[in-house]
């Protein structure tokens, strides 16, 4: 997916780069990073732990400064190397983790924390439309303790909306409510960011929460993005082997080309690659070798298949079993399976392909074989 241009992006991120010193070394956290977004567009920093994500965020908020590159909020400069506005003057919002909210201020006086330089009249009326606006405006003389873990988030949101900021950033805000309770709120707060017309970037390592709240997904790893997409393009057509490893539940099956850019035959059969738009890479060595990415989805059970996979592991997920399969070859798929088939470990089953977005990459090249002196 396009990035907004820089003359047309309300928040643009230019081959940042942010590390920390280690006596005269730079220890380089975050290399040549760049990605945009345009007014009332919600962003997400996605990835492992360790990969950098919070430390863009921190430097969008000006808690770090850069080593190059360059951030600008609605046209104005913010960041840059060697200068960074203080944090105080961006016109930033944060939601932490923690949410931060005073324990000895009333969920009304939390919201209205940051408007004490509006008239009363004005700051009370700001205060109640938020409430409305995040669902608690009965809520408003209570304390942060008398509130669930989700209303305390939907409290530290309205918090830091409540100054209308330029931006707003949230940081890992719904790992410490419970896993049920992440992906609702997820859709609830992208309702209420969309109702205020607010641009935000999210940081989370969850993807069903970066699937739930934004338009645009970078997927990070070791400190750069190495895709910046849309949820279903990432999906159905990673650009690399580990945005397709990291995103979803998936394996990788060995193939042949039939005819390259046209088809592939795995052990389940031919698979066609419409106008050769799904292949990502070709192996140097012989380019008809491939691995072709299978997600669960791409396998069904069919009882009247006959093609059969043993059941070597089952999850129940409520809906559905994700089920550990295992073909004749000893080679392991997935399959998203109703829950009312609840098929036994070692059962064989009938299976049959629905892939409607084949993906491939080059084969992983085998470990070097190291050899040992015998005495």
């Amino acid at each position: 997916m396009d990035n907004p241009s820089p003359t047309t992006a309300h928040l643009c991120v230019e081959s940042i780069r942010v590390g920390y010193r280690l006596g005269r070394d730079l220890q380089e956290i975050v290399h040549a990073l760049s990605f945009s977004l345009a007014r009332g567009e919600i962003g997400c920093l996605l990835g492992p732990s360790g990969c950098g994500k919070t430390t863009v965020l921190r430097a969008i908020a000006g808690f770090e400064p850069l080593q190059a590159g360059r951030i600008t909020l609605g046209g104005r400069e913010i960041s840059s190397a060697g200068v960074t506005a203080p944090p105080e003057t961006r016109q930033v919002g944060v939601v932490f983790q923690d949410y931060a909210l005073f324990p000895h201020l009333s969920v009304a006086d939390n919201i209205a924390f940051g408007l004490r330089k509006l008239p009363k009249p004005q700051r009370i009326q700001r205060v109640r439309d938020l409430l409305t606006l995040v669902g608690l405006s009965a809520q408003g003389d209570k304390y942060p303790h008398e509130l669930s873990g989700g209303q305390q988030q939907r409290v530290a949101l309205a918090r830091a909306l409540a100054p209308k900021p330029d931006l707003l950033l949230l940081d890992e805000p719904f790992s410490n409510l419970d896993v049920d309770l992440r992906e609702r709120l997820a859709a609830e707060v992208r309702d209420i960011l969309k109702a205020s017309g607010t641009t935000a970037v999210l940081v989370t390592h969850d993807q069903h929460e970066a699937f739930a709240i934004a338009d645009q997904i970078g997927v990070m790893q070791a400190g750069e993005i190495v895709q910046w997409d849309s949820a279903y393009n990432l999906y159905h057509r990673p650009a690399s082997r580990f945005v397709a490893d990291f995103i979803g539940h998936g394996v990788f099956a060995p193939g042949t080309m039939d005819i390259p850019g046209e088809r592939v035959n795995i052990e389940l059969g031919c698979l066609p690659l419409w106008q050769g738009m799904d292949i990502c890479a070709t192996n140097e060595k012989d380019a008809r070798q491939v691995d072709v990415l299978l997600r669960a989805d791409d396998v069904v059970h069919d009882d009247d298949s006959t093609q059969k996979a043993e059941v070597v592991r089952k999850a129940f997920r409520g809906a559905d079993f994700l089920y550990t399969l295992k073909l004749p070859s000893g080679q392991l798929l997935l399959a998203l399976v109703p829950s009312h088939h609840n098929h036994a470990v070692g059962e064989k089953i009938g299976i049959r392909l629905c892939a409607d977005h084949v993906v491939t990459f080059p084969p992983e090249p085998e470990p070097e074989k190291i050899a040992v002196a015998e005495y």
